[in-house]
């Protein structure tokens, strides 16, 4: 039997940070890979500190931001590459309004590190009131991140590449199939509600939709355009355009009122004909107060949860990996606000 430091199960944002975690302190580990694409897995990548519908800032943004990018460059050094796309979102704006309200929010000591006071007018899309930079803001390689990141696992042995079963798993022994663990971390999404141990943490699914298509006429430079959705180029070829948000259509197929969604909303902003490429779904899990949900289990000490990410997996999970990690390791109370005891 294979002892490990920890087993890790889920591989989006949650549980490959997590593991990040875990190589930069030389703890052993396995990591389940059930193989299907997760929620992260099929997401914008979207690296934002903005609310930009209101134009506010949420808990903790800078020192997210900074803890990223610290963060990939570390990963850099066992994968080779650098996964942060230098590309600012430019947020288009509806009226004169808006102008008005993003330079009074400018003003703000939380915002104005990221709100630039200068407008730009963007080529290639319509912007008669002209858009404003976040600054700070990038993207995710998405599919480097995670094609770099499951070809080291899987070139070190880290990597398992089947469906856990519940099942299989002694608590008391603290065992699983061959494995014997120190400690268990389930990092499933929406999965979570097949689990049986966390089942009942009150994580509710967004189903997002996107669509990759080919512009007639390609948009000049490599920017991050926001109006109704994020619109930007995945290669030479296609460019990324959504989310959509949906609390109510929740089976697994693509919702044809969604794509319409989207197609109106290029429409708006770009003229010129487009070809739709591809349609993706997935399933975020939220949380009603939009915090994670990180913790451990109240019979079982030895089993973790971290869940809850929403629409800001990629910084969520990033940061709050380094906090359930001192969390398990070293005792330090975890933020009272994505505690899993918060619920109780």
């Amino acid at each position: 039997m294979d002892t490990v430091d920890y087993i890790i199960v889920g591989d989006g944002y949650a549980g490959l940070f997590f593991v990040h975690q875990l190589i930069r302190n030389n703890k052993s580990f396995v990591l389940f890979s059930e193989g299907r694409k997760s929620a992260s897995q099929v997401s914008a990548g979207i690296i934002n500190p903005v609310v930009l519908k209101k134009f506010t800032t949420f808990w903790k943004a800078q020192e997210q931001i900074d803890f990223l990018k610290s963060s990939l460059q570390e990963i850099e050094q066992y994968t080779g590459k650098n996964y942060l796309i230098d590309a600012s979102i430019h947020r288009i704006f509806h009226d004169e309004n808006e102008q008005k309200l993003w330079l009074k929010k400018s003003e703000n000591e939380e915002l104005n590190h990221f709100l630039d006071k200068n407008f730009d007018r963007l080529e290639g899309v319509k912007n008669d009131f002209l858009a404003g930079k976040v600054n700070q803001s990038a993207r995710l390689d998405v599919n480097g991140f995670f094609t770099g990141l499951f070809n080291f696992l899987e070139d070190n042995g880290f990597l398992r590449k089947e469906k856990f079963n519940y099942q299989e798993l002694n608590t008391e022994n603290s065992e699983y199939k061959n494995f014997r663990f120190t400690n268990i971390l389930f990092c499933e999404g929406m999965g979570v509600t097949k689990n049986p141990f966390f089942s009942d943490i009150p994580v509710n699914p967004n189903k997002g939709h996107h669509i990759k298509v080919k512009l007639s006429q390609k948009i000049p430079g490599n920017i991050t355009v926001k109006k109704k959705h994020f619109l930007f180029p995945v290669n030479n070829e296609l460019y990324f355009y959504g989310g959509t948000y949906d609390r109510e259509q929740l089976h697994d197929q693509v919702d044809d009122s969604a794509v319409e969604q989207l197609k109106k909303g290029l429409s708006e902003i770009y003229s010129a004909g487009f070809d739709i490429a591809d349609v993706n779904v997935g399933f975020r899990p939220t949380v009603k107060d939009r915090r994670p949900i990180i913790g451990r289990h109240p019979q079982h000490p030895h089993l973790y949860v971290f869940n809850g990410l929403g629409a800001r997996g990629i910084l969520n999970g990033c940061y709050f990996s380094k906090s359930l990690y001192d969390f398990i390791e070293e005792g330090i109370p975890l933020p009272s606000e994505v505690s899993l005891d918060r619920f109780k």
